[in-house]
């Protein structure tokens, strides 16, 4: 009988020794990645707030996510747009894509372009300033995709839920519709596909909330653990952003519940063919309405705020 519990205490012994290991080197993994996908932008704050929004304050934030279509000896151009901004006192992130195509001001290039051309002009930092100007809220943070990457990246998480609305197909793949399981390849093409799609960018724009509502979901489950070192592996390599390694400790632990629960705003607009070229148009009032919204989330002051530099009559 002592023999059996001695061998009992042993094994639990090694087995928490173990966890703690474990725990340990992927606190250090996860620090490491974080060294590695850290790039600050060049400004330390937005001008549009007063003193730099605060996650150990656990403060609203947004966050400028784009996924990026790089080239051989090009930077490439920023395939989607979208911005999160994310309430832990109210539980919620709020999801809003701006359509690539999108008739603005570039923002320190004096030219009114597409939303995209921002990012191939001055990279991530232009195309900060670019949507700041064009919804005058502020951008905290970012965080960039490589594209070519996305699909690892899902892969590693093991795949992701979406409820499609439409049966396509597209890139060698099917997508009936209903509730679908797609891995990295599929996910990539379901965000992409768009010339099918009756309601062009604005289709897209849905699936491709829908992917990073689900991703958001997968990061805060339990079993992220046994997924951690492959999908670290992948973060290093094919993400960038100015979040720092301390940062993603208090996101994780304190805005939890707001990554769970995702609204998404849509912008509305219409396309429109000048000089030749086809472009997005977001009127003022719509501006204004989105506008709203997100400064609602980040529970900016109530006050009269001029139009936005970046609408283009």
């Amino acid at each position: 009988m002592r023999t059996r519990v001695k061998i009992a205490i042993c094994t639990a012994a090694v087995l928490a020794a173990g966890a703690v290991g474990y725990i340990y080197y992927l606190y250090h993994a996860v620090e490491k990645t974080a060294a590695q996908m850290y790039q600050p932008l060049q400004a330390a704050k937005s001008k549009l707030r007063t003193e730099k929004a605060s996650v150990e304050k656990k403060q609203p934030i947004s966050v400028l996510l784009l996924g990026v279509d790089e080239r051989e000896n090009d930077r490439g151009r920023s395939d989607t747009i979208m911005i999160a901004v994310v309430n832990p006192a109210g539980g919620q992130t709020t999801l809003v894509n701006i359509p690539r195509d999108t008739r603005t001001q570039i923002a320190e290039h004096g030219t009114v372009d597409k939303m995209n051309h921002a990012y191939a002009f001055g990279g991530v930092d232009m195309a900060a300033k670019t949507v700041e100007q064009f919804l005058q809220v502020p951008i905290d943070y970012y965080i960039s995709v490589n594209m070519e990457g996305f699909e690892q990246i899902i892969d590693a998480l093991g795949g992701v839920d979406v409820e499609n609305k439409m049966s396509f197909s597209y890139e060698d793949h099917t997508f009936p519709q209903g509730k679908l399981h797609l891995d990295g390849s599929a996910a990539l093409a379901y965000a992409r596909m768009r010339y099918d799609d009756p309601r062009g960018d604005l289709g897209r724009n849905s699936r491709q909330r829908q992917i990073v509502k689900s991703m958001l979901k997968q990061v805060v489950r339990p079993d992220i653990v046994t997924k951690a070192k492959g999908v670290l592996d992948q973060l290093g390599q094919n993400v960038k952003t100015n979040v720092t390694f301390s940062e993603w400790k208090d996101m994780l632990q304190d805005y939890r519940s707001a990554f769970e629960q995702v609204n998404s705003i849509e912008l509305a607009g219409e396309g429109s063919i000048i000089d030749g070229i086809y472009y997005y148009i977001v009127d003022q009032a719509e501006h204004k309405r989105v506008q709203a919204e997100l400064k609602s989330q980040l529970e900016l002051d109530k006050t009269p705020q001029p139009p936005s530099a970046g609408a283009i009559p």
